[in-house]
């Protein structure tokens, strides 16, 4: 019984760490791509940072969010916490980048 408690829990953390970088990769692309100004065309090595950041971000806010008790690990306000402190910290990066 504890092997599975185990491996539930490892799968949750995994599937978790994924999901949040898939969240902040297309966050920080995106953002780093569409933001509006000059820019000196696509760096991969900026666009690998504002993903990570993005990354970074919605992990963050996921794990805060639970810290305070604002939700628990896979409601509906984790993931849309994640998304939008994830597109609005690769925005100010961004902005101040170009």
């Amino acid at each position: 019984m504890a092997i599975i408690d185990l491996m539930a829990a490892l799968m949750g953390v995994s599937m978790g760490f994924l999901a949040f970088l898939v969240i902040g990769g297309i966050s920080g692309a995106s953002t780093w791509i569409f933001y509006p100004g000059t820019s000196a065309g696509l760096r991969p090595g900026k666009i690998l940072f504002a993903s990570l950041l993005g990354f970074v971000a919605a992990a963050t806010s996921s794990y805060l969010g639970q810290y305070w008790g604002l939700f628990q690990s896979g409601q509906i306000l984790e993931w849309a916490s994640a998304i939008f402190v994830s597109c609005a910290l690769g925005c100010v990066f961004t902005a101040l980048a170009k």
